[in-house]
């Protein structure tokens, strides 16, 4: 009682004291540490597992506990969730996603832990995924929870949703430019100069506290080589190869994400998912866990480290097996990445994409090397990480920065230009949105960058049906239909049946040459009079679809339906009043 007091009491403080703006700042700044204290919290589980599950292996040997550990962190992670989270936390980015696009920008308490917990136990016992976006929804929910506290309302929600994951990505990277950029590309729709200062102070202070408490070691330190104008023809063709790579990775996700949830039965789910993954690793060992340590690897120009702990060690200074080793790795990743989550550990697509980047761009490299075209490795494993993470997650810029900040392989901005763009545009041709987007782009509910689309998905249909329309039974007459015109200002009126059922509609321009003549009321039945709709709308159809029916049928009003039954209509008047409504209030900063 007397916490709920001071809580009230310091609300009001703040309301008379300190105005939205500035208050805005201070939440950005308190976001920015929570943020990157969970990003190094989840860091040091990560590592702490992994150490103590796999310090005594042999590396010139095969581990069978490779084919134990997966298995156990898995069923110890849906454990967790099932019966301690009770909620699903998997796809973290997607979940962001669609509390963006709900235009609640409400995410779980409990997301501010669960995450962490889960995604800690999936990856350190081997789950082939990553930790940055259990991470970013950590971070979401940090500023959704926090801003929800001091009673921001949706607009200032959806901005600390914003910070939270610039915060987590900075943090867990320490990449602040990478932070901005991937909140921009991925989660929000337009950022004024007002809407970006927050995400660049809790990008800044959580890579700040990341420093602090990790070090300032790059996570891939190199000496690369200066890019050389003659090597641009190779970039295209690995800007092109990454896009491929890129929709060969989405499309096969997409395709076991369906079979595993074709599973009903949480058991069949891990069955099969933790075997798949345990096998895996066992043949492929640089499968198991985020895959940082093989990327240094690669960029080190050690390639045979990766052959180490699995049954091909004696094979690791033969190029030929290596190129082979390497192809299958990239090929099978989305197996082992999918097994992970579909059996019911939790983590996310940023580690995965880097890891199989870096592979892409040094398997090339080598096959050139074969055929006597020497170039330099780093810079194209360096160069196919970005591609990847451009193509995959649709997102460039942040593909571009991170890999530079990553590095600090800043003299390689061409490259990682000309790659990132060729992917982008490559796997841009074949699928329009990025893994994360595509389920809710399928059900209409996804925001964007494009501005009558990021409208429009903030509209739902059931906000602006209109039921004050006077239906009329297909056996009453003319002479009835006046009566009610009499009464209600419509130019359309639906026809439905004693059962509810939708049947057509009375347009006044059709009967104005007779409603006038008293002589013809009862002679003609609504049923000869009604014409069918150009279109019907669905009342789950997503305002997009509304809007394109309204496009095709050139009409002004169309009946909503449930099925065969009638709910009412959508105007485009009434629309396009909601839509200006909204517009205003969402960029109105």
């Amino acid at each position: 009682m007397i916490t709920a007091t001071i809580y009230q009491k310091m609300l009001l403080w703040r309301e008379k004291n300190v105005p939205v703006q500035r208050f805005v700042i201070v939440l950005s700044l308190m976001v920015g540490v929570l943020t990157a204290l969970a990003a190094c919290l989840l860091k040091w589980a990560i590592h702490g597992i992994q150490h103590l599950l796999t310090t005594n292996f042999i590396f010139y040997s095969e581990n069978y506990l490779y084919l134990l550990y997966p298995i156990v962190g898995i069923l110890l992670a849906s454990l967790f969730v099932r019966y301690v989270v009770k909620d699903d936390i998997s796809h973290g980015v997607t979940k962001i996603l669609y509390a963006i696009s709900q235009r609640k920008s409400i995410i779980k308490l409990h997301n501010m832990w669960s995450s962490v917990v889960a995604s800690s136990i999936t990856i350190g016992f081997g789950g082939s995924v990553g930790a940055e976006s259990p991470v970013v929804l950590t971070g979401a929910a940090i500023g959704s929870n926090l801003g929800r506290a001091f009673k921001m309302d949706q607009k200032t929600l959806m901005l600390m949703v914003g910070c939270g994951a610039a915060g987590a990505v900075s943090g867990i990277f320490k990449a602040p430019i990478t932070g901005v950029a991937f909140t921009l590309e991925v989660l929000m729709l337009d950022m004024t100069f007002y809407s970006v200062v927050p995400l660049l102070i809790s990008s800044v202070t959580a890579t700040a506290i990341s420093y602090l408490l990790m070090g300032d070691a790059l996570m891939f330190p190199l000496q690369h080589e200066v890019f050389a104008i003659d090597r641009i023809p190779y970039y295209v063709l690995l800007g092109v190869l990454c896009g491929f790579v890129s929709l060969y990775f989405t499309r096969g996700m997409n395709w076991m994400e369906g079979i595993f949830r074709k599973l009903e039965k949480p058991w069949k789910k891990l069955l099969l998912g933790g075997i798949m993954l345990s096998l895996l690793i066992f043949l492929l060992p640089p499968l198991y866990g985020e895959g940082y340590d093989s990327i240094n690897s690669l960029l080190n120009l050690n390639p045979s480290q990766l052959l180490e702990n699995s049954l091909f060690y004696e094979f690791r200074f033969n190029t030929y097996f290596v190129i082979a080793y390497l192809s299958l790795i990239v090929l099978l990743k989305i197996f082992a990445s999918a097994a992970t989550n579909g059996a019911g550990g939790t983590g996310g697509l940023f580690a995965p994409s880097l890891f199989v980047g870096a592979i892409t761009g040094y398997v090339l490299v080598l096959i050139f090397q074969v055929i006597g075209i020497q170039l330099p490795a780093q810079n194209f494993a360096l160069a196919g990480m970005a591609g990847l993470m451009s193509g995959i997650m649709h997102a460039p810029l942040t593909g571009i920065f991170l890999t530079a900040e990553l590095s600090g392989g800043y003299s390689l901005f061409m490259p990682l230009m000309i790659v990132s763009v060729f992917s982008f545009i490559t796997i841009y041709v074949f699928e329009p949105h990025s893994l994360y987007a595509m389920r809710l782009a399928q059900k209409g509910e996804l925001v964007t960058h494009h501005k009558d689309k990021a409208v429009l998905s903030l509209l739902k249909t059931a906000n602006v049906i209109e039921t004050d329309m006077r239906p009329i039974a297909p056996q009453s007459m003319l002479g009835d239909l006046v009566k009610i015109m009499s009464t209600c200002n419509r130019n359309v009126y639906p026809v439905v049946d004693e059962q509810g059922n939708y049947v057509g509609e009375i347009r006044v321009e059709e009967i104005r040459n007779i409603m006038f003549r008293p002589e013809l009321y009862q002679r003609f039945s609504i049923g000869k009079l009604m014409v069918t709709p150009p279109d019907r709308v669905d009342v789950n159809d997503s305002m997009e679809t509304v809007m394109n029916k309204f496009e095709r049928s050139n009409a002004w009003n169309l009946p909503v339906l449930d099925g065969t039954k009638y709910v009412g209509y959508v105007s485009k008047s009434k629309i396009f009043s909601a839509y200006r409504s909204v517009l205003v209030e969402f960029s109105d900063e």
